[in-house]
């Protein structure tokens, strides 16, 4: 049983938990749920105070002058719209596990009233087959995180899917780097790093860690040159590889998917009534996937070598099929 000198807080949850502008609770609601949930039996006066006590912390609670039929809670940390959104960003995200999205999701519907969060739970929610089965991604993202802030290197494994669909080390011996920042692409987050093996940045996705432990070893100060977001920017679909500036003639169908992968600042300009150039540099490996992605409505321009290998992909592709 809770002691009835934290009363006041035990209403703040009940107004949280029970009330929203479709449900409005009288005081004898209020003193019902207080006594069921807390066991605690308050009077009316005592009700009054402490939803008095509630608004002066800065509570804004709706009441009978205001409504004409009792109270609820008018404000919370996030609104509605905020919590859906925030909610279904976390479960269409792949790289969360199952677990780590019903948590997340179960902690962000505790800021809405049980109402909205049912809703949410029985209207929205569907389970996620593509979620991954690494659990240690929120451990990553803090291990990364110290990494950063502290300057030092990082040891981890790095894992793959086998042939059983199962995740296991892409090699025995650990990957030791130089992490430098957590970028989001491609709904994926992933760690931009660097090492003293060779030039330039790498990247590994932060859901594919596993074992992550911070070394003692000082990372290398980083060129103010390097900027990690352009970087990943340009890595379509985050392929490694050498850079390249290549040219494709897109529909304007698909205006709307290059906006999306590019940025609004991509560089095009009009090609007849139907079409545009597009000029990009990203890797050789994700200029050819782009290539396949949009077969349909994209045409590779140049460079002319990357142009004629595309061909002997498509010409290979069209052999397995005769």
């Amino acid at each position: 049983m809770a002691e009835k000198k934290h009363s006041n807080l035990l209403m703040l949850e009940i107004l949280r938990k029970y009330s929203d502008e479709n449900h409005i609770l009288s005081t004898k609601e209020l003193q019902r749920l207080l006594e069921a949930s807390y066991g605690i039996v308050l009077e009316r006066r005592t009700i009054y105070s402490n939803l008095e006590i509630l608004r002066q912390a800065g509570y804004k609670i709706s009441d009978v002058a205001d409504n004409g039929k009792g109270y609820f809670l008018e404000e919370r940390q996030f609104d509605k719209g905020e919590v859906l959104l925030l909610c279904n960003a976390i479960h269409a995200s792949h790289f969360i596990s199952q677990k780590q999205s019903k948590k997340l999701i179960d902690t962000l519907l505790e800021t809405q009233s049980r109402y909205d969060a049912k809703e949410f739970t029985d209207k929205v929610y569907m389970p996620n087959p593509q979620k991954t089965s690494n659990k240690e991604l929120m451990y990553n993202v803090e291990i990364v995180s110290e990494a950063i802030r502290e300057n030092k290197t990082l040891q981890f494994m790095y894992l793959r899917y086998g042939s059983d669909k199962k995740l296991e080390p892409r090699r025995e011996e650990p990957y030791i780097v130089e992490p430098r920042y957590i970028v989001y692409s491609d709904s994926r987050a992933y760690m931009i790093s660097t090492s003293p093996r060779h030039e330039g940045f790498t990247h590994y996705r932060l859901d594919k860690m596993s074992n992550a432990i911070v070394l003692e070893e000082k990372s290398r100060p980083l060129p103010k040159s390097m900027d990690a977001y352009d970087y990943a920017r340009n890595k379509l679909f985050m392929y490694s590889g050498e850079m390249e500036t290549v040219s494709f003639r897109c529909h304007e169908k698909i205006m709307d998917q290059m906006i999306d992968i590019f940025g609004p600042e991509v560089n095009t300009f009009s090609y007849g009534s139907e079409y545009f150039i597009l000029n990009v540099k990203t890797s050789h490996t994700g200029a050819l996937y782009l290539a396949q992605q949009f077969m349909e409505y994209i045409e590779l321009l140049e460079p002319q070598s990357l142009r004629e290998e595309f061909k002997k992909h498509l010409k290979d592709a069209v052999r397995k099929y005769q």
